[in-house]
């Protein structure tokens, strides 16, 4: 019966293609929007996890996201160095500003400033230069995206100077770091230089940064921070989490990504729903056939249903080939869509949906099927 129903199937290549094509688009707008999505909303937590170092993150109580901050005192700091299960604590300063070439190109920057004396804070991924090359006068290190915007074209290279509310930065780096949420351009720099090229309000201090003893709990010592200070201490893990659930809560992101995710199941229903339809009651006669010969209803749907995962077989080897070689070639290191790519839950999620979308067509499309009388064959 298998062999019957591929004979069938491939017997009509006009609808097979429809058949194919529909999966293969809907698998594509389903995974491509769906790695979109992950790849943004990934992007508000890289700061986060690209200070290694820290296991803890401290922070002023109003404070939702690593994007947003709310400045605390600098005398907190030595406040959480007190703390019983503390190793080690150092300030870290989060602002945006402007950069501007002396060309007259500019863009927006997310500043980092890391502590003076340990440099704790910053992305460990250095294209050229090393995290030492910091403690010179008015040096900065950018990411390699922020670099290409601000010289397109030109090969990566330090010691190019820049201007910052009115003030001079001179590139002694270039990282590889994780491009931001609200400002892709990381710039890295002392803490002391940060706020001469950001000045604040008199609280200086973002976060404190914070690595548990060896031994101890990090969530443990992190409650401990926030009974004792009354600031907010999370784990990175949890504050990464945190800051996701902000963004996906507070902004439209999610629901304007679901909506494209839906129209393409939808669009995947309808061309499978209507072709696998049309693909029925052209071999009308056949099933009628094989029902007077005896083939109950549960067998014919069995082979319209092998029919349908030979379709979706093909049809999504298809989508998610394309999609993943989407994903390739955007991200590059110097592609504005740098860090999106597809995730393999979102193809197996997306597989899951297109053997769910041919299933509900076959049903949809053997309705008439199961009510034929198998009479019509002796029929003129």
């Amino acid at each position: 019966m298998l062999l019957i129903a591929l004979k069938m199937l491939f017997g009509d290549p006009m609808k097979l293609v429809g058949l194919v094509f529909g999966i293969a688009f809907s698998t594509l707008l389903m995974s491509q929007q769906g790695g979109f999505f992950i790849g943004l909303i990934s992007r508000a937590a890289n700061v986060i996890s690209d200070a290694r170092e820290a296991t803890i993150w401290v922070m002023d109580p109003q404070t939702e996201t690593v994007e947003g901050p709310t400045n605390m005192r600098a005398t907190e700091l030595l406040r959480v160095r007190g703390v019983e299960g503390v190793l080690w604590a150092v300030p870290l300063v989060r602002a945006s500003g402007t950069i501007r070439t002396t060309e007259g190109r500019s863009t927006t920057a997310s500043f980092i400033g890391v502590d003076d004396a340990s440099l704790v804070g910053m992305t460990g991924r250095f294209i050229a230069g090393a995290p030492e090359d910091l403690r010179a006068p008015d040096a900065i290190a950018i990411d390699q995206l922020g670099f290409a915007r601000l010289w397109p074209g030109e090969p990566l290279e330090t010691g190019k100077v820049l201007e910052v509310n009115d003030r001079r930065a001179v590139i002694a780096a270039i990282t590889d770091a994780a491009p931001g949420f609200a400002a892709p351009v990381v710039v890295y720099t002392r803490l002391s230089q940060a706020l001469v090229y950001v000045p604040g309000g008199r609280n200086t201090l973002s976060f404190v940064l914070v690595r548990n003893l060896p031994g101890s709990d990090a969530a443990t010592v992190s409650r401990r921070i926030s009974e004792t200070t009354g600031l907010r201490a999370l784990t990175s893990q949890a504050f990464e989490r945190a800051t996701i659930d902000y963004v996906l809560a507070n902004t439209g992101i999610a629901f304007s990504f679901g909506v494209v995710i839906a129209l393409g199941a939808i669009v995947g229903i309808l061309v499978c729903g209507l072709t696998f339809t049309l693909f029925v009651n052209d071999n009308i006669r056949q099933f009628a056939v094989l029902k007077a010969i005896g083939v109950s209803n549960g067998r014919i749907l069995g082979m319209v249903a092998s029919q349908a995962v030979v379709v979706a077989f093909i049809g999504y080897s298809i989508g998610i080939w394309l999609s993943s070689a989407f994903f390739d070639g955007v991200n590059q290191p110097l592609s504005d869509l740098k860090g999106f790519w597809l995730p393999w839950q979102v193809a197996a999620l997306s597989a899951a949906a297109v053997l769910a979308i041919v299933l509900l067509a076959t049903v949809v499309s053997l309705r008439r099927v199961f009510a034929l009388d198998p009479a019509i064959t002796f029929r003129g």
